[in-house]
């Protein structure tokens, strides 16, 4: 009998998974972004769910939960119901950086999330306070290598997209310089701003709308980005070696049904297609990936490339978070 009620159950089980996901989604999602409001992750989540929102009829909530470098709100996630009614918005830091910086990391990015749809790429750029000696990338390095100590720089907390570029950048040109951690990149540039910091390394989309406000001496990345003409490649600045491209990516928990996946990755496509979202996010330098790169399975491969790629980076910098 007690066979007889599990088979029944698991039957029931597999016939109103498709069921859910026909009616899907039924109310609101919620939208994690483990990040405080008004950085980079959280201004792309924003701009991409409220067209996602009007595609599948109903609203997504952006709900900001911050800590411990993106982990805290990623494992949130990890552990909801795999129902496609909370998703998240990760990145570079809390899903490729984080496996090589917390040793007791709490979740696999690889394998504890369904991938749903990459949705910008974000090149990486270095930005100091309008009032910071140093006038170029030279002159910039020079300075921090004569006196570490003497400098700080703010990031979006530990084991973010900011913190990894900023160990990576410190690491190639072999100056410690002192770190001050924030619960997102939004509050590093208000800190920034107000000259609290001497500078930080973030995303385009935290970067430009500020660019006339910094001091911003280098894009690592080949080319000069349209939107940022008068700031130099790595190349260009002398260390060619400097390449960083963040990404912002959305995630649903693993074992959440096909359907729902491909639901939302269609309501993604479809806000990435729109012109008006491809305007504001191409304006803030955003890389949108083509076709074949808004995949679920072209995001899992990603995200499984930049942990191989990111983790020995993370090593040879004697960096970790715990």
């Amino acid at each position: 009998m007690r066979r007889l009620i599990l088979a029944l159950g698991a039957a029931f089980a597999m016939a109103a998974a498709p069921a859910a996901a026909q009616t899907y989604p039924a109310r609101s999602i919620t939208l994690i972004v483990p990040f405080a409001a008004g950085g980079p992750t959280d201004v792309i989540a924003r701009i991409v769910s409220d067209h996602m929102g009007r595609t599948l009829g109903q609203s997504i909530v952006v709900e900001n939960v911050a800590g411990a470098g993106g982990t805290t709100g990623s494992l949130r996630v990890a552990r909801a119901t795999p129902d496609g009614y909370t998703i998240m918005m990760g990145n570079l830091g809390t899903h490729s950086a984080s496996v090589g910086l917390y040793p007791n990391l709490a979740y696999d990015p690889r394998t504890d999330f369904a991938p749903v749809i990459n949705t910008a790429g974000t090149p990486m750029l270095i930005s100091a306070h309008k009032d910071f000696p140093a006038n170029t990338l030279p002159e910039f390095i020079a300075l921090l290598k004569a006196n570490p100590s003497k400098y700080n720089y703010g990031h979006g907390g530990i084991g973010s997209t900011s913190h990894l570029t900023c160990v990576f950048f410190h690491h190639l040109i072999k100056a410690p310089v002192q770190q001050v951690p924030f619960r997102g990149s939004g509050p590093a540039m208000n800190a920034l701003l107000a000259k609290q910091l001497d500078y930080v390394c973030d995303q385009t989309v935290g970067i430009v709308p500020q660019l006339t406000q910094l001091k911003t001496y280098v894009v690592a990345t080949p080319n000069r980005l349209d939107v940022a003409k008068d700031v130099p490649t790595s190349t260009e600045g002398g260390l060619p070696e400097f390449q960083a491209v963040g990404w912002n990516a959305i995630f649903a928990p693993k074992d959440t049904p096909a359907a729902i996946v491909d639901r939302l990755n269609a309501a993604g496509r479809a806000a990435l297609a729109d012109a008006g979202v491809r305007t504001r996010l191409l304006e803030l330098g955003c890389i949108i990936p083509d076709d074949a790169g808004q995949s679920s399975a072209a995001l899992g491969a990603h995200v499984r490339a930049e942990v191989d790629k990111w983790t020995p980076v993370i090593k040879a910098a004697g960096v970790t978070a715990q």
